[in-house]
């Protein structure tokens, strides 16, 4: 039996807490192979939004150095990650009469694309994804592929995703600065949910809550397609940063303290002199140390675990689409690694909850083993699904962003 050639995808989350570059290759039986991964602190990213083009180009170069050596292959295009409070999704609908009413062919579909993507924007925004959801012929709707059906009228349901032009270009310049060809650009929790949400997930209707560095990310699916998207502009480091506030310690030590003996559900009160209930940590003040107490730190994030919380059940009513979860919600992203979190959510609720980590990968796959890491094999899984190429099978055309693609695409259908 004739082998397939491997083929190599690149991954970039590019974080505000985090850089992350991860190379993987399919191989035969489509596994996901994690050849190499790098990580590094993140440098010139506020929020999610490029604020330093040199930092941020520097920090992604070292990402990707640490990957290359990993994986003793040289990185020149990559499926990279967006996210950031100028993210921001609608819903639109395209009509268009069929052309050949014996049979719906793809120019057809891509026309009633086009019309969806006729949306007034303000000057300053880009699209950065146009999303089918669903179409409908003649009136009868929930159809998921209509080329070959028969019909007078066709109408596409699409959900676009859009963000601030300056933003857009400062990512992608800051990567292209780095050395690297962008593939595509991915929304961070699509990218998510492609590690870890299964097609049953999102067929009965599940709310991924991605929590990253600065916000918090969250995408509704629901009858197979994505439904809603929204960022919460509260994410990991505001849960830090009450801690330095409250307990005075550095950040080091309070992301430390977080992880280690945090948790979203204070609990009982310790008993009046109870020792055990004190830990030792620094103090603002080098050379210092303190004694603080764990009810303390835990009452500290519970209370910034709830206002996520209610900001989540908002966004979620918002969208008018909070009852369509019988799936529940999947948590995501390094946020999700505080403990009891997820319970705290599942009571509040009422609904399943689960923690979502990457599976079903070779290779290096230990070393991505928790939620932090679910946006970074996501964009190797959308590469798979949507286009990886390696990097010898690369083109010069501008790649930047799903929509560049897609407008090619409808170049090439449309006369």
């Amino acid at each position: 039996m004739a082998r397939t050639m491997a083929r190599t995808i690149v991954g970039i989350d590019v974080g505000t807490s985090k850089i992350c570059t991860i190379v993987g290759q399919i191989g035969d039986g489509r596994r996901l192979n994690i050849l190499g991964v790098g990580m590094v602190p993140s440098r010139g990213i506020d929020k999610g939004v490029v604020v330093n083009i040199d930092d941020a180009a520097s920090a992604i170069e070292a990402s990707i150095e640490k990957a290359e050596r990993a994986s003793g292959l040289s990185i020149n295009q990559a499926f990279v990650g967006i996210a950031g409070r100028h993210i921001s999704s609608l819903n639109s609908r395209g009509v268009v009469a069929v052309q050949d009413p014996d049979g719906i062919s793809r120019q057809d579909v891509a026309r009633a694309i086009e019309a969806a993507q006729a949306v007034a924007l303000p000057t300053q925004r880009e699209i950065i994804h146009i999303i089918p959801r669903a179409y409908v012929i003649d009136g009868n709707d929930g159809i998921r592929d209509p080329i070959g059906m028969s019909g007078l009228r066709l109408e596409v349901e699409t959900h676009i995703i859009t963000g601030e032009a300056m933003a857009i270009q400062n990512l992608i310049r800051s990567v292209e600065r780095a050395g690297v060809q962008i593939n595509d650009l991915v929304l961070q929790p699509l990218a998510a949910a492609e590690a870890v949400l299964s097609d049953d997930d999102k067929e009965r209707g599940v709310m991924l809550i991605n929590i990253g560095g600065a916000t918090t990310d969250l995408a509704i699916f629901a009858q197979g397609g994505v439904w809603h998207t929204g960022v919460i502009p509260v994410g990991g480091q505001h849960f830090t940063n009450d801690i330095v506030y409250v307990l005075h310690t550095p950040p080091n030590t309070a992301e430390y303290l977080k992880l280690r003996y945090g948790s979203a559900i204070a609990g009982n009160p310790p008993a009046p002199g109870d020792e055990s209930d004190l830990i030792d940590a620094e103090t603002l003040t080098v050379g210092e140390k303190q004694q603080i107490s764990a009810y303390l730190l835990k009452q500290v994030l519970q209370a910034r675990a709830e206002e996520l919380i209610e900001l989540i059940v908002d966004e979620a009513r918002r969208s008018g689409y909070e009852s369509m979860l019988p799936a529940g919600i999947v948590l995501t992203g390094g946020g999700a690694q505080l403990s009891q979190f997820d319970d705290l959510l599942r009571d509040d609720l009422r609904l399943p909850v689960r923690i979502g980590i990457p599976s079903g990968l070779g290779g290096l796959h230990d070393a991505l083993d928790s939620p932090a890491y679910a946006t970074a094999v996501g964009l190797l899984r959308w590469g798979m699904r949507y286009g990886g190429r390696p990097p010898e099978q690369s083109s010069s055309d501008d790649t930047s962003s799903l929509y560049e693609r897609f407008r090619r695409w409808l170049r090439e259908l449309l006369p």
